[in-house]
């Protein structure tokens, strides 16, 4: 239960900050995260030294995986979005935020509940499968079909076979793809 609570808040942070992203002025996007992080991080310090800090403290020791760092994943998922949103156009960030957020949580939640055939690195046939999907649906207002297909499959294998967090992997390649290839994305007005 507590791995899908965690991965729910995962996929409305990333949402949420792919709204943002998008309907905002890129230098507040930037602002927002940049300081978030910041705070983050500090709240992550004060708590490993062992300070509790209200509502913080408990939802980090409900939906941490108990890493030598509290809030390891939040904080890649932090440092990989503002990296994306810095690097590239909104074009390619939103989509990119729109993957990791979604992919990684339906990965996990469908896994954990349905998976049956283990693939690759403890992860299932049947999460894989079913993260793919969700995240094309999720893309279609932003890709085009073949875009939605290639994002989605691309981010897919990169969350099954990456050695790496996946939340620092998945948007800068998906924005990597999207701005060497812009014609994967959906022309706006």
């Amino acid at each position: 239960m507590r791995e899908v609570f965690r991965k729910l808040v995962h996929i409305l942070f990333g949402l949420a900050i792919a709204v943002m992203v998008l309907l905002v002025d890129r230098t507040v996007a930037i602002s927002v995260l940049v300081l978030g992080l910041f705070f983050g991080v500090i709240l992550v310090d004060l708590i490993h030294r062992g300070c509790h800090i209200p509502i913080f403290s408990a939802l980090v020791a409900y939906a941490d995986r108990g890493d030598c760092l509290p809030g390891k994943g939040a904080l890649y998922f932090a440092v990989g979005a503002l990296t994306i949103v810095i690097l590239f156009p909104v074009q390619a960030a939103v989509p990119a935020l729109v993957t990791v957020a979604v992919l990684d949580g339906v990965a996990t939640m469908v896994g954990v509940r349905y998976g049956q055939h283990r693939i690759a690195n403890g992860k299932s046939l049947e999460g894989s499968a079913a993260a793919i999907l969700i995240t094309a649906l999720f893309l279609f207002p932003f890709l085009t079909i073949p875009g939605v297909v290639i994002v989605a499959v691309l981010a897919g294998l990169i969350e099954l076979l990456s050695p790496i967090d996946d939340n620092l992997v998945i948007p800068v390649a998906v924005s990597l793809l999207l701005t060497l290839v812009p014609a994967l994305i959906l022309a706006t007005g």
